[in-house]
């Protein structure tokens, strides 16, 4: 079959392409989206189903729909930290109140969107190579109902999330675009969707509770008696169990006691820093692709939506010019996350490193201690909140034993203020970009100094 010619080809119908094809289309370029699953399973994806909102959404689809088809607990309060060795922690949000989705619907309505506002949607699609030309990537060969198939695009934006196809089958060496990515920077994940025959108490809170290899569960009421229950562990860890180990905690719950499993489902996600760059000469990688992600809590949808968005933006213009082919055309989209959700990624990425130097009982013990605000500040990397003495010196009672690790989590907490700082400083064009990488290395070289860790990347 002769080649079909786009002017975009967006691999991929998540939160990401979902986005970037909307955007596409809605300036009024022929954008199709390639998916691998059917239209009846589009839009099903293993996820927390936790969100803070869609206030942060770019404007390119209709969030009003989206939030009343898929939101189904917009009264999510605060934060729960369980403590296997004693009190629990309850942090309160500040702000708006948090919200539970049925992700399967959510993915549902992000495809009808991009759908309705012209990009072509091509289901079944599944992606097994690209095509690439002098370096200059040109489209992407496809099977779909056994048939092959080619697109030909102006620009390939990569959705396809962790550990994509794409980039294994890229020669992207000559480009700056991000290499040095491994299995061990990834997170294994496992989540059920269970039905209890009760409402459970907390269903104005998003439920964690560590497990060991720096992992942790999640409990996150979709309803008063539908829960979203999963963990996680990151891959340089020793392998988990993830189904037994959920299966035990779930058995230990009174409130979990005679529930039905509606829903399984597996993932990996990344738990790194975003890629340094993610684009080459008429392609970039967007959402989990290029590790858009919180590396602390799996957090991902928020940035998915605006990394889609800036880099059919950033499409947009380069075709326009007539200047696709080239990577620099393409930069300001770098730039742009680099400088919004990305430096708060890299350096919540810090606390990662530092975590899987200690034992998990010594964090629980710091966490359990700490005020909450203050911790939650902290995490947030927003500046701890001032705290009185009287709290100042209860604080440090409690954490008595510990004073060397606070110590150094003071030292590293001020290493992530500063790396944030050499992010602000992102450059402008791909020509300053080996001399900014060499200067955040050299910071990095001091947090694996204080930490003792080993080199992430």
């Amino acid at each position: 079959m002769p080649p079909e010619s786009y002017d975009i080809v967006v691999v991929g119908g998540g939160t990401a392409g979902c986005f970037a094809a909307a955007t596409a289309a809605q300036n009024g370029l022929d954008v199709v989206l390639l998916e691998r699953k059917s239209e009846e399973e589009g839009g099903h994806i293993a996820c927390g189903d936790a969100i803070k909102g869609t206030s942060t959404f770019p404007d390119v689809i209709d969030r009003e729909y989206l939030r009343e088809e898929s939101f189904t607990n917009e009264g999510i309060t605060l934060a729960r930290f369980e403590n296997p060795k004693g009190e629990n922690l309850d942090i309160g949000f500040r702000g708006n109140n948090g919200a539970i989705v049925d992700r399967k619907r959510y993915g549902e309505v992000l495809l009808e969107e991009a759908d309705r506002v012209g990009a072509e949607l091509h289901y079944n699609t599944v992606v097994q190579d690209v095509i690439q030309e002098n370096g200059v990537v040109r489209g992407v060969q496809a099977m779909r109902n056994g048939d092959a198939l080619e697109y030909e695009a102006d620009v390939v934006i990569d959705a396809a999330g962790a550990l994509s196809l794409l980039q294994d089958k890229a020669d992207l060496g000559d480009a700056t675009f991000d290499t040095k990515v491994n299995y061990q920077q990834f997170c294994s994940a496992y989540r059920e969707v269970i039905e209890v025959p009760e409402p459970v108490e907390w269903d104005d809170a998003i439920v964690f509770k560590p497990t060991a290899e720096l992992g942790y569960l999640w409990y996150f009421p979709r309803t008063p008696t539908e829960i979203n229950v999963g963990l996680g562990f990151q891959m340089n860890k020793e392998p988990m169990e993830l189904v037994d180990e959920l299966k035990a905690d779930i058995r230990n719950r009174p409130e979990f006691e005679g529930a039905t499993v509606k829903n399984k489902l597996g993932a990996a996600l990344p738990t790194r820093r975003p890629y340094d760059s993610a684009t080459a000469p008429g392609y970039m990688a967007v959402g989990d692709a290029a590790a858009h992600v919180n590396p602390c809590t799996g957090g991902g949808i928020p940035g998915a939506a605006k990394a889609g968005t800036w880099a059919a933006e950033a499409a947009i213009e380069a075709i326009s010019d007539g200047n696709a082919d080239e990577e620099a055309a393409l930069w300001e989209y770098n730039r742009r996350v680099q400088t919004d959700f990305g430096k708060r990624f890299a350096a919540m990425d810090l606390y990662n490193i530092w975590g899987g130097t200690h034992d998990v009982d010594e964090l629980t013990d710091i966490v359990a201690a700490m005020p909450g605000q203050q911790l939650a500040d902290a995490l947030a990397l927003e500046g701890t909140a001032s705290m009185s003495w009287p709290l100042k010196i209860k604080t440090a009672v409690k954490t008595f034993g510990h004073w060397g690790t606070l110590f150094e989590l003071k030292q590293l907490n001020d290493l992530a203020t500063e790396l944030k700082g050499v992010y602000d400083q992102y450059p402008t064009s791909p020509d300053d970009f080996a001399d900014w990488r060499t200067e955040r290395d050299e910071l990095m070289d001091d947090v694996y100094e204080l930490t003792g860790a080993e080199p992430k990347y």
